[in-house]
């Protein structure tokens, strides 16, 4: 009789086993598989267009998050950071941005005042102090080439679109990237208006959020020096330099860019 009610008792304990997490470390466990990662919103620049994310987007995509690359309207700076915060109004929980080139400018704006960004992700882009324009910062050091290889499209209201002529396209934006693929990006580029760069920035997000920064050693359009200015100044958790890079590092690194934005995820 009392080993009928041994067994019992170990059947009971067993079935309970089977329902009860063992301990806090199961449950914390659970928590943590349960959790919800932050939405990764990426931020395109001048010259370039959504699909410039696409190497990054599948790799962050690999690794269970959840992925928005914005249209930048490249109008105006005011309009576009107005743009960018309607779009993180529709995203429910915390946010990563990360921005390329003119796209750190309107993220630096937008993200501003929103509790859900928890990190900033710069790549070979712009984070400006308040007052300060894309032009004041591109020619704040010397290097940038830009300038000789744009073309004008008058708009008829005083302000003026800017492209990169097709044929400099390769070696100015994307000297690293494989040439038909630079062809074909020079071919959709979207153009920026000249009020866009011109522009003076507000007051930025970075000197609340924290920041990250993907510096290119060998960048026509925004100077090394100043990249690497406007991270310390920023006082970037990380810096992680791509010493051969373009400025299309997001496009001929993915798997560096990736790694940092996943990196301020955590």
């Amino acid at each position: 009789m009392r080993v009928r009610k041994v067994f019992a008792v170990l059947g009971t304990l067993l079935a309970l086993a089977a329902v009860v997490p063992s301990g806090a470390g199961a449950s914390e466990e659970q928590e943590k598989q349960g959790a919800k990662k932050p939405t990764i919103v990426l931020v395109h620049g001048a010259f370039a267009d959504a699909s410039s994310w696409n190497g990054v987007v599948e790799r962050l995509q690999r690794k269970g998050f959840p992925v928005v690359a914005v249209a930048n309207p490249l109008r105006s700076l005011t309009g576009d950071a107005q743009y960018l915060r309607q779009v993180l109004a529709s995203i429910d929980g915390p946010v990563i941005l990360a921005g390329h080139s003119y796209g750190g400018m309107v993220q630096s704006q937008a993200a501003l005042g929103n509790a859900n960004v928890k990190a900033l992700v710069y790549v070979a882009a712009f984070a400006p102090e308040k007052g300060e324009s894309a032009l004041d910062l591109s020619n704040k050091f010397p290097g940038s080439t830009l300038g000789d290889t744009l073309s004008t499209i008058p708009l008829g209201d005083g302000t003026t679109d800017l492209v990169i002529q097709q044929d400099k396209y390769w070696q100015q934006f994307a000297a690293d990237v494989p040439r038909k693929d630079a062809t074909l990006a020079a071919a959709t580029q979207r153009p920026v208006n000249d009020s866009a760069l011109g522009e003076k920035a507000g007051e930025p997000a970075w000197h609340a959020v924290p920041s990250y920064f993907v510096v290119a050693g060998k960048d026509k359009n925004i100077p090394i020096a100043a990249q690497k200015w406007m991270a310390e100044r920023a006082h970037g958790r990380a810096v992680v330099e791509v010493g051969d890079a373009s400025h299309s590092v997001a496009v001929s690194h993915p798997e560096t860019v990736a790694d940092l934005i996943v990196r301020a995820a955590r």
